[in-house]
């Protein structure tokens, strides 16, 4: 859903002799993307100068529309976020890309900074924060929390045992997260818009790279995993 006139009328009224930096909201939930689209708006440098649902009509308009900072969710219908943040640097778009998301930082932050991303903040953040996370990537910095990089933090000893969790695949680790999170393969394959029987089967994947012996140790592994690293 491309907002550019909208855009262009509220860049008008700020002032001319200042630098509005211009960013596109890639969210799939009407509510948070219209809230935190009002929270930019109401900042003298910064406008919404679009948005999207899922990360095809992302790509489509990020390309069209050449913004100057992308915020991501990792959570969309279809192809996550971190698929998204992929493909935008394999055409070498010019943007910087924040990703901001319900899924816990120590899960994902490393992971969307080596698919190359500039930041991770988590939505139940302050509004402030995450302002000044834009403003901080804009700026060149790559933003991310103090914790993600403290070895041997609380978080981080009080996680299970992560062996084989590094040879999961992105969208392994986003289905055992939402196991985590209780989630059913039928409601897990609505949110991301895949088959069941293809939910199923990475699910099996998933139980044999953490060499787990049945669909309910996964279960259990996911819930326990998800808990412990939201400490």
């Amino acid at each position: 859903m491309i907002q550019t006139p909208h855009a262009m009328a509220r860049i008008l009224k700020k002032k001319a002799n200042e630098q509005i930096s211009r960013i596109f909201l890639v969210e799939d939930h009407p509510v948070f993307r219209d809230g935190l689209a009002k929270l930019i708006d109401a900042e003298p440098d910064l406008t919404v100068c679009g948005a999207a649902g899922d990360a095809r009509q992302a790509l489509e308009s990020i390309s069209k529309i050449r913004p100057d900072l992308a915020v991501v969710d990792l959570s969309l219908p279809g192809k996550s976020g971190l698929e998204l943040i992929k493909e935008i640097r394999a055409l070498k778009l010019v943007v910087k890309l924040l990703v901001v998301s319900m899924f816990d930082e120590s899960l994902y932050a490393q992971r969307v900074l080596r698919a190359g991303g500039d930041g991770f903040i988590m939505k139940q953040e302050n509004p402030e924060d995450i302002i000044f996370a834009i403003r901080d990537v804009l700026a060149g910095h790559i933003y991310v929390s103090e914790e993600v990089f403290t070895v041997g933090s609380k978080k981080r000893s009080a996680a299970p045992k992560a062996t084989g969790l590094d040879l999961l695949k992105d969208s392994e680790l986003e289905i055992l997260e939402l196991l985590g999170r209780g989630k059913s393969a039928l409601e897990i394959s609505r949110q991301l818009r895949l088959p069941v029987a293809e939910v199923d089967k990475q699910g099996n994947r998933i139980r044999q790279k953490l060499k787990l012996k049945s669909l309910n140790a996964l279960i259990r592994y996911a819930v326990c995993w998800v808990q412990d690293s939201s400490k």
